[in-house]
């Protein structure tokens, strides 16, 4: 664990159930109930995936080394969600979350990660970095920014990675956590090794963005394009998505340090590329797989090629504080916009451990 007073000494020098109510949780699997803290959660409105196309406004603010544009609604002072999105998406995975949370009370903050819509670097001398820790201490920065001292984080892909290193490293920041497949920290020395066939065939654009065509791929806009909206249709085999939602997705891929960001991201993960000094200190800690303490609701998509099996048991042992996990069938990769509802009940539910 990573006190604030520490933290805020190394960001400068880094920046210069009681049982679950069924109402709106139609095929949930394996919602076993856990003590509650704070009494029973109410009951999430039950909207169809699509209902929202768009967030009212934007905001831009400076924070630690970017300006980070981020949606936010709901009460200026009411309880802080943040709501951290993966890769190939944006904040748009949370149109629909984002006011079903803000109608029960919630102050929804979601921002765009580095590399990604109106999200910028302050310097033009800052490397373009996409590993781990540096994402998770952006967010840490945007929290202070705003004067957040504490909120419930929930994520899927790099946004549960990201999520679960703040809940890792700073958990008196994070009230609670809600993790799409699990723990996702990060094991560079795992991921040396070689996985069954089917698992890297599933994972066949980490190695494509390993070389020069794939690089050379994420810079072109039209190959960009084809690519991220196959694998859009390849981990999500059920969501009939239209133009438009991909459209509007896709134009926070014209940042542009994008495909900088992604393609470091990707080639540090295999340790083709190498991170930053000022993030050792970090990786250290996250080398160890450190455990997590915070109240957790892990999820798991059904259809998701990257859920592994065995309901969420592979990495149970990582969460040792209140703790459920929920299996949603017939859902893809892209939780939150596939399965508003579920994701927005399980952040309300696990608010109230």
């Amino acid at each position: 664990m990573i006190d604030r007073r520490r933290f805020n000494k190394a960001l400068g020098l880094v920046a210069g159930a009681t049982a679950v109510s069924l109402a709106g949780m139609e095929g949930v699997a394996g919602a076993a109930p856990v003590p509650r803290r704070s009494g029973q959660a109410p009951v999430v409105p039950a909207i169809a995936p699509g209902t929202h196309t768009s967030f009212p406004s934007l905001k831009q603010i400076d924070a630690g080394l970017l300006n980070v544009g981020y949606a936010e609604l709901g009460p200026a002072h009411g309880p802080v969600v943040l709501c951290l999105h993966g890769w190939p998406y944006d904040i748009h995975s949370y149109v629909d979350v984002a006011p079903l949370l803000a109608g029960l009370g919630y102050r929804v903050v979601v921002p765009y990660l580095r590399g990604h819509g109106t999200t910028r670097f302050l310097s033009p001398r800052t490397f373009r970095n996409g590993q781990q820790s540096a994402v998770a201490l952006d967010i840490i920065a945007l929290m202070d920014a705003l004067r957040i001292d504490q909120a419930v984080v929930a994520g899927f892909d790099w946004g549960s990675r990201t999520a679960d290193i703040l809940a890792a490293l700073w958990p008196e920041r994070v009230k609670a956590l809600v993790s799409v497949s699990g723990y996702l920290v990060t094991d560079r020395k795992a991921q040396l090794e070689p996985i069954a066939p089917a698992g890297e065939h599933t994972w066949w654009y980490q190695y494509y963005f390993a070389t020069e065509r794939g690089e050379k791929a994420m810079e072109d806009k039209g190959l960009r394009h084809d690519l991220t909206r196959l694998v859009w249709q390849l981990v999500s085999p059920t969501w009939d998505f239209d133009d438009a939602t991909f459209e509007r997705t896709e134009a926070a891929f014209d940042n542009p340090d994008y495909a900088a960001v992604v393609i470091h991201n990707y080639r540090w993960r295999l340790s083709v590329a190498e991170g930053e000094r000022r993030y050792d200190r970090y990786e250290d800690l996250l080398v160890k797989a450190p455990t997590i303490g915070v109240p957790t609701i892990t999820l798991d998509a059904a259809l998701d090629p990257f859920t592994p099996a065995g309901d969420g048991a592979s990495y149970r042992s990582k969460f040792t504080g209140a703790y459920q996990h929920r299996t949603l069938p017939g859902i893809g990769h892209n939780v939150p916009q596939e399965a508003p509802t579920a994701f927005a009940q399980a952040v309300v539910d696990v608010d109230h451990f």
